[in-house]
């Protein structure tokens, strides 16, 4: 286990935490992937949600002093982050997907997805007019994050969000709160589709488990630390992705829209249906992501 004598008395300042903290995790093997790429961000992270200080002024706060009990927090929550592996995101109970800020803790894997990217331009060219969207869901919902981009992108929608934890449910309630949607956004509990009996949508968005066996194998600890459930869908990953393109047609109004994220699983989707005209939809990442299908093109 890493201990780090003595240094709650020689570290003062928020500079002096950030740059232990940096030179703690470049000298680490921890894995970056759940919202930084680097030690330097993912130590600026850690610091400053852990002081309840704002992200964008950070110069304003470099020399301030700190109080022994936060050099005790702080020291927990580097080694912790370092000896446990445990992501940034579950240490602080805070995640950031395209500027919203989310509640997260270990029930739910931390938000990341294409398809916020996006709900950023309202799904266009695809959805003309996004008022005219009166219904989505978000299928595997984990936190609730897509179902609030989904409410702020279409005012006038119900949205259902739908997961088959109840624990990740109670998470997605945090944030629908935090956001003051309880009125348009409604959590349910369902194994994807089997409890939407009746339900029907414009758009039904989707980023499912879509971790194939022999990548779930090789994960790194940080994301062994989130929920398994969320993660793996069976040997080629696709399990998930089947059952909503096997269901999700009769849970779509005319003229309606499925959008589904399968990682890195493109090949595989196209091998197993060579018959489907899937629209790939660019990211900054590519277009190897995300796929789209009208009702009317699905089988």
């Amino acid at each position: 286990m890493i201990k780090f004598p003595g240094i709650t008395q020689e570290l003062h300042t928020v500079r002096d935490w950030l740059r232990f903290a940096v030179s703690r995790f470049e000298e680490s093997s921890i894995f970056f992937g759940h919202g930084t790429d680097n030690a330097y961000d993912e130590a600026v992270w850690l610091v400053l949600s852990a002081l309840h200080l704002p992200h964008d002024t950070l110069d304003n706060f470099l020399d301030a002093r700190l109080l022994e009990p936060e050099r005790t927090r702080l020291k927990e929550l580097i080694r912790r982050r370092i000896t446990d592996r445990v992501p940034t995101a579950y240490l602080v109970n805070e995640a950031w997907l395209k500027g919203y800020k989310f509640y997260v803790d270990e029930r739910v894997i931390v938000p990341r997805s294409f398809i916020a990217e996006l709900l950023e331009d309202g799904l266009s060219p695809w959805i003309e007019y996004p008022e005219m969207i009166e219904s989505a869901a978000d299928i595997c919902t984990g936190s609730g994050c897509l179902g609030v981009l989904l409410a702020n992108t279409f005012p006038n929608a119900a949205i259902d969000v739908v997961d088959i934890s109840p624990d990740a449910l109670a998470v997605a309630n945090i944030n629908i709160r935090n956001y003051g949607l309880e009125d348009q956004v409604t959590p349910i509990e369902s194994d994807m589709f089997s409890n939407l009996e009746g339900r029907s949508y414009d758009l039904i968005i989707s980023n499912p488990p879509y971790v194939d066996a022999p990548s779930m194998a090789l994960l790194p600890q940080e994301y062994r630390n989130e929920p398994q459930i969320a993660l793996g869908s069976g040997s080629a990953g696709l399990d998930h992705t089947a059952t909503l393109l096997r269901e999700a047609k009769k849970h779509l109004n005319d003229n309606g829209l499925l959008v589904v994220e399968i990682g890195h699983n493109r090949d595989a989707l196209l091998e197993a249906y060579p018959q489907l005209p899937f629209t790939w939809l660019e990211v900054d990442s590519g277009n190897e992501f995300v796929f789209l299908l009208t009702k009317e093109q699905l089988p």
